[in-house]
């Protein structure tokens, strides 16, 4: 095991409770989007945390894996539908690699020309 996600989420939620505790219309703010986008009416539970399994992976965000793991589970989701998400991820990023590296010969080529 890469990491101890037993333990992991106690560690992430003492650091929240310190944020909290100094400012906390951060995290009331954060809870905020939270709850706005569970209200969606248009798309599932579980399509909405196999997206942000997706998209925590593409930002590279433990606490996100963490917490969108767990609900991804508790809505249903099946580990070969959470690997198919993972691949657009892998997908995704490989594109936009491909287009940074494009960007930067495009910068070569501007300074050297």
């Amino acid at each position: 095991m890469m990491l101890d996600w037993k333990v992991y989420p106690d560690q992430v939620n003492a650091a929240v409770k310190d944020i909290s505790a100094a400012n906390p219309d951060i995290v009331k703010a954060y809870a905020g989007f939270h709850q706005a986008n569970a209200k969606s009416a248009h798309i599932d539970g579980k399509t909405r945390e196999l997206i942000a399994l997706a998209v925590a992976v593409t930002l590279r965000c433990d606490g996100c894996i963490n917490a969108h793991t767990d609900a991804a589970v508790k809505a249903g989701a099946k580990k070969e539908e959470m690997v198919d998400a993972l691949g657009v991820a892998i997908m995704v990023n490989a594109g936009a690699a491909m287009v940074y590296s494009a960007r930067t010969v495009d910068a070569y080529n501007a300074k050297t020309e």
